[in-house]
């Protein structure tokens, strides 16, 4: 019965369609993108437009949330242990945003201490990627375009309207075509994982002003299910489609790192596209970072024990989940931020060249 509302609910999202076979689209004289009202501007998508499809929703109708209000752990009653979340660490500043949460909002936008962050996940894929909403030295907030482009999210800025494909971190329509945003790095795990690395930090409440059934995915089974698609992408047969997975990113290349990887030992040492990352991996959470400079000279050791320190280098110094050296002679510095997501399998080889570790 499932599969079979799947699939009427797919028949009627392709008739409602805007997409076309052109590969050009004339911005209306109101659209944000022109900022003028009296102008008709052409712009060329970067990815086929035949491949773009409507959501459904429309644009904003799926509310993206500005600044929301955020609680004390000990308050949050609506997730449970085995839901995920996605942290965010800007000094002291310590802040989790639940799945549940996006599921049904996609893009949060936010200010931690002087980070301007969107926050952007996409439920039909599973990808969760921040964004800095400094364009052009200006700052601006994402929203909801109501369009799919391998069935993941595109989002648009509010500054100029450009559309931006999620999975590929880049501009593909309008005034920033081409574009890429600075990466904000995230750590994404179970609830019950978080709570014990993080019993202080902030929590986003269910407060948003929206009335929505949070802590119920408004999707179903869909990401458990690998045979339910709402729309068409190419699947690699290589894992189940919905397993989640660690994918590091270069250019049209990308690598992913599956938990099983992570039986035998908790450390990976690699190198992919002649740049040497640092994976570590539990049973709760997959991470990596880039190593540069002296950094990989270090060696490290797996020294987790449910407290936010991950790693030991040979010097001493411990590393945090965020890649921040707090203590040891090298206190304050940072691990390499890797270009790299959590998502759903079959999310990785419709945009990227993808090999396994």
């Amino acid at each position: 019965m499932r599969n079979l509302i799947a699939i009427i609910g797919y028949m009627l999202l392709q008739a409602c369609s805007s997409s076309s076979s052109s590969e050009e689209v004339e911005l209306e004289g109101d659209s944000p993108a022109n900022n003028n009202p009296t102008s008709s501007v052409v712009y060329n998508w970067s990815i086929p437009i035949s491949e773009v499809f409507d959501g459904g929703p429309g644009k904003d109708g799926i509310p993206a949330l500005v600044n929301p209000e955020f609680d004390n752990i000990q308050n949050i009653t609506y997730l449970a242990d085995d839901d995920l979340v996605i942290g965010i660490k800007s000094g002291d500043d310590v802040r989790a945003y639940p799945h549940a949460i996006l599921d049904w909002h996609e893009i949060i936008n936010d200010n931690l201490e002087d980070v301007s962050v969107a926050l952007t996940y996409c439920p039909l894929t599973g990808t969760g990627i921040g964004w800095s909403r400094m364009i052009e030295g200006e700052e601006t907030t994402f929203g909801v375009s109501g369009l799919l482009y391998n069935t993941n999210l595109i989002p648009y800025d509010r500054a100029t309207g450009s559309n931006w494909s999620q999975i590929l971190n880049e501009s593909v329509y309008g005034e920033l075509q081409g574009e890429k945003p600075d990466l904000i790095r995230l750590f994404e795990t179970d609830w019950k994982t978080w709570k014990i690395l993080y019993p202080n930090s902030r929590v986003v409440s269910i407060n948003t002003g929206f009335s929505r059934t949070y802590g119920t995915s408004p999707y179903g089974n869909y990401n458990t299910n690998d045979d339910i698609f709402l729309f068409p992408v190419s699947v690699d047969s290589r894992l189940p489609s919905k397993e989640r997975v660690h994918a590091i990113l270069n250019g049209e290349d990308a690598k992913v790192y599956r938990f099983s990887d992570f039986g035998s030992g908790n450390i990976i040492r690699d190198t992919f596209k002649d740049k040497e990352y640092l994976i570590v991996g539990n049973s709760n959470f997959i991470l990596s970072f880039e190593l540069t400079g002296e950094q990989r000279m270090l060696d490290f050791e797996y020294i987790y024990d449910g407290s936010e320190i991950i790693i030991r280098d040979k010097e001493g110094c411990e590393w945090n989940i965020f890649g921040e050296a707090i203590s040891g002679s090298r206190t304050r510095q940072v691990l390499g931020n890797s270009n790299s997501l959590m998502g759903m399998w079959f999310s990785i080889p419709a945009f990227y060249n993808t090999e396994l570790y």
